[in-house]
């Protein structure tokens, strides 16, 4: 009886294994954009903030056992703001990258691990996985939807927990919880 098992374990599982299709992300389609909201009494005269990034590198499996790794160039993340100055731009830019807050030059790279995967419905899952950013890995959960050949989710993480004091001043600070949006393309 326990042959007979173990058999059928071993055929379901090469039969799942031979239906897995790990693919390459597209990284010429598959963006990463970050939304940091403003908190504080002179929050009125801040600035919300849109960065966005290029995926670098990335595989999916689309098989039963959905699994999905992103590395994204910190250094590549850009400030989008399209109400703001060049100079303030160029401002936001360089302490976003700079050692007050991802310290990019020392954590050059963001990478998302996925641990596992549940499926809530027709084209969309639960993805839990690990964060690695700012030199800390922590786990995140990330909601993801398939439509048209793209994978859209996002994320909400907290700058503190990964060692990043919110950047501010006089009354204006970035909020610690930011929100991470995604658009995955795979290739073909």
């Amino acid at each position: 009886m326990k042959r007979i098992a173990f058999v059928v374990i071993a055929i379901l599982w090469c039969a799942l294994g031979a239906t897995a299709q790990q693919r390459n992300v597209d990284t010429q389609k598959s963006t990463l954009t970050i939304h940091v909201g403003k908190t504080g009494a002179f929050s009125g005269f801040g600035h919300e903030h849109e960065v966005r990034a290029p995926i670098h590198s990335g595989t999916a499996d689309t098989g039963p056992h959905a699994a999905v790794e992103i590395h994204v160039n910190a250094r590549d993340l850009r400030v989008l703001d399209k109400d703001a100055s060049d100079k303030d731009r160029a401002d936001v830019q360089a302490t976003m990258l700079g050692p007050d807050v991802l310290d990019s030059d020392r954590y050059p790279e963001i990478i998302f691990k996925s641990t596992a995967a549940e499926s809530t419905g027709e084209g969309r899952w639960t993805l839990r996985g690990n964060l690695a950013l700012h030199g800390q890995t922590h786990p995140v959960t990330v909601q993801v939807t398939m439509k048209d050949g793209h994978f859209t989710g996002e994320a909400a993480v907290k700058q503190t927990e990964f060692g990043i004091q919110p950047p501010g001043k006089a009354g204006v600070r970035a909020k610690d919880e930011v929100a991470i949006r995604f658009d995955v393309q795979l290739a073909p």
